[in-house]
């Protein structure tokens, strides 16, 4: 959305924003065109396709394996804005179950990353991981920072969301709040049974929190609250940066969320139950324990110990928020379009 809107901000370009049904973003304003980007809609599929073959500016924010095999027109440019901060997990070239795949596949897969004419960066070290990941060369990084952290930088429209939740959700006024954000597994995509015992929560924390709970847009299933008034499950709400505004502690695991949340400056519990395991289906970039801004856990009982004591180390927070979001200063919006609206040598050249 930032990037859309600062688009409209500096350009008179028509913008088109294809979505599938797993986009919670309501894109909807005057003048733009928004398409369902999905086979099951015959008409808005062409309509798409049209568009991607004639448009001058092309921006994607995941991996599309439509990209293999679009061509576009000369001289267009195609920047992955990508859908996070920062990487714990290893994914794309590095992601431990591409040794299994067929050599078409890793074909498609180079095919799909060698459209990126740009992949914007936040720092110098998801700079490495991209080169690695996407096989891309440093003149391919465009270090303007990640636009939607410019939304941590700006204290009115912080303020204001956290007036609109207090006002949505009252109960904010009296309790703090504990956000649980797991990232899916593979074989639990149906399925939102959780791996934390929140009746042991409630007993030990209702008096003083709530729980908000955030599942994984690719989590399948309906979640049943057996605690209401404790626990809230915003799932539903299309743009996370509110409620990380409201957020006195998160509690993450592989997530990409933390290096958002670290420019806030709030305790951090990773709660990493399965970690042996993950470790080995997925990998990560760099030692878990010593990657993450906060206490690893295990045990549900661990989770509420260090919130009883509160002796969070925030600085850890602190310089791992300055390590990853090293070029992200509140305007990287605006420097990303001014970038991409420049000719390419000056492209090549912007730096923080």
């Amino acid at each position: 959305m930032f990037t859309v809107e600062e688009l409209e901000r500096q350009t008179n370009d028509q913008v088109v924003i294809l979505k599938n049904s797993q986009c919670r973003e309501n894109f909807y304003r005057e003048n733009r065109i928004i398409l369902d980007f999905e086979t099951t809609n015959v008409f808005h599929w062409f309509k798409s396709i049209y568009h991607l073959a004639t448009s001058d500016r092309i921006f994607v924010d995941n991996y599309y394996g439509f990209l293999a095999v679009t061509n576009f027109k000369e001289n267009v440019i195609c920047t992955q804005l990508w859908h996070a901060a920062g990487a714990i997990k290893q994914f794309a070239l590095k992601d431990p179950s591409v040794e299994y795949r067929s050599e078409r596949a890793y074909q498609r897969f180079l095919d799909v990353y060698h459209r990126f004419d740009y992949v914007v960066v936040g720092s110098e070290k998801m700079a490495n991981i991209f080169r690695q990941s996407f096989d891309l060369s440093n003149d391919h990084i465009l270090r303007t920072g990640i636009p939607r952290t410019d939304f941590f930088y700006d204290t009115k429209a912080m303020k204001s969301a956290e007036e609109s939740l207090i006002q949505e959700l009252p109960i904010l006024k009296r309790k703090k709040v504990i956000l649980y954000a797991p990232t899916f597994r593979d074989h639990k995509l149906n399925s939102a049974e959780l791996e934390l015992d929140i009746k042991k929560l409630y007993k030990s924390l209702s008096r003083d929190y709530v729980l908000f709970l955030r599942l994984h847009p690719a989590i399948n299933a309906e979640f049943v609250n057996e605690f209401p008034g404790f626990v809230y499950n915003v799932s539903s709400f299309t743009d996370i940066n509110p409620l990380l505004v409201i957020t006195d502690i998160l509690i993450s695991d592989y997530s990409s969320i933390p290096f958002e949340f670290s420019l806030l400056r709030k305790p951090i519990v990773f709660y990493a139950y399965d970690l042996e395991e993950y470790t080995k289906t997925r990998g990560f970039w760099e030692n878990y324990e010593e990657l993450v801004p906060g206490p690893v856990v295990r045990t549900t009982t661990e989770i509420i110990d260090l919130i009883k004591a509160n002796q969070f180390n925030l600085q850890e927070v602190n310089t791992f928020a300055n390590q990853w979001n090293q070029y992200s200063r509140g305007y990287s919006s605006e420097r990303l379009i001014q970038a991409i609206y420049k000719d390419e040598e000056q492209l090549k050249a912007v730096e923080n």
